[in-house]
């Protein structure tokens, strides 16, 4: 039995529906908060591809 990856590749976020926003203008938009998880998101992968610099 194969086990699972002890260091996996990051994921992307989901982004938001459409529907996931009110156009209210809230101090923290669902698209406020998916750019910051796009951001750490980007960081991740760039630290993972440092440990796995063979990988596509």
């Amino acid at each position: 039995m194969n086990s699972p990856d002890p260091d996996p590749r990051p994921l992307p976020p989901e982004p938001p529906l459409p529907s996931d926003c009110c156009d209210g203008g809230c101090d923290r938009c669902v698209y406020d908060i998916y750019a910051d998880e796009v951001d750490d998101y980007k960081q991740r992968l760039a630290r993972w591809r440092e440990r796995h610099p063979d990988a596509p």
